[in-house]
This record gives C-alpha cells, sequence and structure tokens, in this order.
C-alpha cells in the first residue's frame, strides 16, 4: 500500500454478504415473477432505470404495481419486491476472519448503495458477520450513492483521516474507480470467487 491505512470501508453487496454477482440469481427472480425470457431485458432495462432513485430513498414497493401493469404479472398481494431481494441473499462466511483482522489494526465501516430498509433486513436475518462497525453509510438514508463524489467526501469526514488513508474493499469496478479518482485506496473484491478474494485481502492486511 501506498499510504499508511488507517480505515478500511467495506461494500456490502458482493463483499461482506453474497449478493446476485457472478451468479444466476437474477435469473432466478424473474422465473419466480412469472416472467418470460424474452422479457428479461426489459426488466432489468425498466429496473435498472429506477435504481439510482431507489438507492436514494425511493421505496421499492412502490414498483410493484407497475411492474404488475407493464409486465402483465399475476403477484399476491403480500408480495414484497425488497424482500425478494433479501430472501436470495447468502452469508460470506470466508469474509469473517477479514473483518477480524481489519478491526485488530483498523478503524471499520460500511459504505453501501442500498434499498430503503434493505440493510435492516439484511441484519435481521444474520447475513452480515457480528462486528462492531465504526461508522455505515447507507446510500438510502444520506440520499447519496456511489459513484457519486458526494458519498465519498461524507465517507471520509465521517472516518476522520486524510482520503489517502482510506482503504475501499468493493467488487464494482465503477465504483472502485471513483474511489481511486477521489483519491482512496482501493481493492476490488472478485464476488465471483469469494474465497480467494478474501484470502488475498487478508494477505494484503
Amino acid at each position: 500500500m501506498k499510504n499508511k491505512i488507517k480505515f478500511i470501508y467495506f461494500d456490502v453487496g458482493g463483499v461482506v454478504i453474497k449478493d446476485f454477482s457472478g451468479t444466476n440469481k437474477w435469473e432466478e427472480l424473474q422465473n419466480g415473477l412469472g416472467l418470460e425470457s424474452s422479457q428479461f431485458e426489459e426488466f432489468i432495462n425498466f429496473f435498472e432505470g429506477y435504481e439510482p432513485q431507489i438507492c436514494v430513498g425511493l421505496d421499492i414497493e412502490t414498483l410493484v404495481p407497475k411492474l404488475k401493469e407493464k409486465f402483465n404479472l399475476n403477484l399476491p398481494d403480500s408480495y414484497s419486491s425488497l424482500m425478494d431481494f433479501v430472501n436470495r441473499f447468502e452469508r460470506n462466511d470466508s469474509i469473517i476472519k477479514v473483518l477480524e483482522k481489519a478491526k485488530e489494526k483498523y478503524k471499520i465501516g460500511l459504505l453501501t448503495n442500498m434499498y430503503p430498509n434493505m440493510l435492516d433486513e439484511i441484519v435481521k436475518k444474520d447475513l452480515i458477520p457480528k462486528t462492531d462497525w465504526d461508522t455505515v453509510i447507507d446510500s438510502s438514508i444520506v440520499n447519496l450513492r456511489k459513484p457519486q463524489k458526494e458519498i465519498f467526501e461524507l465517507a471520509t469526514k465521517k472516518a476522520n483521516v486524510n482520503p489517502n488513508e482510506i482503504l475501499f474493499v468493493e467488487n464494482g469496478k465503477k465504483h472502485v474507480e471513483a474511489a481511486k479518482e477521489y483519491g482512496w485506496q482501493t481493492f476490488l473484491y472478485d464476488s465471483s470467487n469469494l474465497e480467494k478474494a478474501s484470502e488475498d485481502l487478508l494477505n494484503l492486511l
């Protein structure tokens, strides 16, 4: 590492937990909704069009009526889009030793793009290893999202260190590039091979 690290931020989805990254879970979700394979691309485009708003506070459940109408879906009244995502997430047990080692040597935090109430539900399902985070920055609460420069500014202020003293562990290339541009050190976590990524990160620390 070029500079002494004083603070490490971890992404949640694809790093601290297993999300949809490197899996076929998007396809599973779409099949569960009753979509035809010919509709998959249109669904992804629809969802990606709203995701920036969801990450800064738009309730994802407000999209359910739009989904029903646009794709002619027959969903039960009890259907929750939020829980449809969360129930497909899994623990990443390979990250536990990394977090323990990091906590011994540095202050640590979460920096994550989240949908409203998603992080609470992830915690309720015990998907995140028990860790005493020094700070948590949830996009849906701070109304800023990666890769906006402003969220890195806020995270740096919360960490109370210089930008070049922060290491960001993230699986999204565009977010890694944005953090680098802001002056942070970065580790691109390969969510398609969690065990190796955690081993490499542990060796780095």
